[in-house]
């Protein structure tokens, strides 16, 4: 099993409404990055666990768990023209961007915030807190992975 960081902005995509969707499930649709795209074609797997990170908002932080429950798979919302996150260069026979179905498994006891994070200096290496990483899909370290999950009863 792998670990992940899935930005979303909570105006846009929340845990609440991850939470409300039937079976708790929900395509992790529109990622428009190429990174983040080989990322979800390539490397996340079923079973694979990621933290939901709000992004963008007053108090970004981490504030929930999801589980990846199906393989990249073309992303349709770039074939649809009534889509915010269509692209008219992408085609279905050689699709350009991929999304991950993922599940809701709980909110943290807690919403963690990025200035936390930032104070502990066995997460530097943390791919979210190095400058200029503005990446809405990241890998975290097993080890981060526990010492995030360990600040939640702080």
């Amino acid at each position: 099993m792998q670990y992940w960081l899935m930005k979303s902005e909570p105006n846009d995509f929340s845990i609440d409404d991850l939470q409300a969707r039937p079976q708790q499930r929900e395509p992790w649709d529109g990622v428009r990055n190429y990174q983040a795209r080989n990322v979800m074609r390539d490397e996340m797997k079923s079973g694979d666990l990621a933290f939901f990170y709000y992004s963008s908002c007053a108090l970004p932080g981490i504030v929930g768990i999801v589980k990846v429950v199906r393989n990249g798979y073309p992303d349709s919302t770039a074939f649809d023209p009534r889509s915010r996150h269509y692209d008219p260069k992408s085609d279905p026979a050689n699709p350009r961007w991929y999304q991950v179905d993922v599940e809701f498994v709980r909110k943290l006891q807690r919403p963690i915030p990025l200035l936390e994070l930032k104070n502990h200096p066995q997460l530097a290496e943390m791919p979210l807190l190095r400058r200029g990483n503005r990446l809405s899909i990241m890998p975290v370290a097993e080890a981060d992975w526990h010492f995030i999950l360990a600040l939640e009863n702080r």
